[in-house]
């Protein structure tokens, strides 16, 4: 019941239309945090100064209580905020972990002393999303028509990022860029982006490359390596090999089966160690 009253107390005060000037720290102080991890709300009080009630709110068309304390005794927090922010009150402080992006705006530090009846003290939550690594991909080739040379189709894409944020090349002669294509999708629950770009990049000479998106970098990769030899002439090559290994094995085959055919049948014989061919074995009978 005592709890009820002074969360009903708390409303009151800082629902009530700020008529008293902001605390000597007047200048609104920036924050800001990533998606998924922590920050503290840190209210610029002087800390020798002794503190007996302390609300921190969020504001809005109807400024929104977070969490506080009043004569040393938390107040009742609403279910959004009960187990994602936690006050210090010897630090008059407030750390509010798993951040998300509706958590970003303004607040403010309603601190009551006993020098004052009430200083207030304006704190601006940033909040970003990390884009994924980027996927890097590249394709490179001979230019056909009168343009020779070499060229590279390359795209970048990541995902998963907030705010949108455009695609930096890194390595690459700005000026043998040519953008194909530029995409950006946000995702209607989680409201954050998605970001790929495809450019054509005429070559100069070989360059290590990547990309940069929301401060993210891709892996780096090599372009505009001349070919060895051209794949028309590898594939050739290796025809020609392939045809001569066969008409070697054919000849070898040939050889073998030559060797392989019977002798004709030859109906000699041996008498006492003398070989008497068969003409002469039939004129002794």
């Amino acid at each position: 019941m005592e709890n009820t009253a002074c969360f009903l107390l708390a409303l009151v005060v800082t629902l009530v239309p700020v008529s008293t000037t902001l605390g000597d720290n007047n200048k609104p102080k920036n924050i800001s945090a990533v998606v998924g991890r922590s920050v503290t709300f840190r209210c610029p009080w002087n800390l020798s100064i002794p503190v007996y009630r302390l609300y921190i709110q969020k504001l809005g068309n109807q400024p929104l209580f977070i969490n506080g304390f009043n004569n040393g005794k938390k107040l009742p927090v609403s279910p959004e905020y009960q187990d994602r922010t936690e006050v210090n009150q010897a630090e008059l402080s407030m750390e509010m972990t798993n951040i998300k992006l509706s958590d970003e705006g303004s607040y403010k530090c309603v601190v009551f002393s006993s020098t004052s009846s009430r200083d207030i003290f304006q704190i601006n939550l940033k909040v970003t999303a990390e884009f994924t690594t980027p996927e890097l991909k590249s394709e490179c080739s001979e230019n056909d028509g009168a343009k020779k040379g070499r060229s590279c189709q390359m795209s970048c894409s990541a995902a998963g990022g907030y705010p949108v944020s455009d695609v930096k090349w890194l390595g690459l002669n700005q000026s043998r860029i040519r953008v194909l294509q530029n995409e950006t999708a946000e995702n209607s629950t989680s409201k954050t982006w998605s970001v790929n770009q495809t450019i054509n990049y005429t070559c100069e000479h070989p360059i290590n490359v990547s990309c940069d998106i929301g401060g993210s970098d891709s892996h780096t990769i090599t372009i505009c390596e001349a070919e060895s030899f051209p794949l028309k002439v590898i594939v050739a090559i290796v025809f020609v090999l392939v045809f001569v290994m066969l008409l070697v094995l054919a000849f070898f085959m040939m050889l073998f089966c030559r060797r392989q055919r019977p002798q004709p049948y030859r109906a000699d014989h041996q008498v006492d160690g003398a070989h008497i061919p068969l003409d002469d074995r039939v004129s002794e009978t």
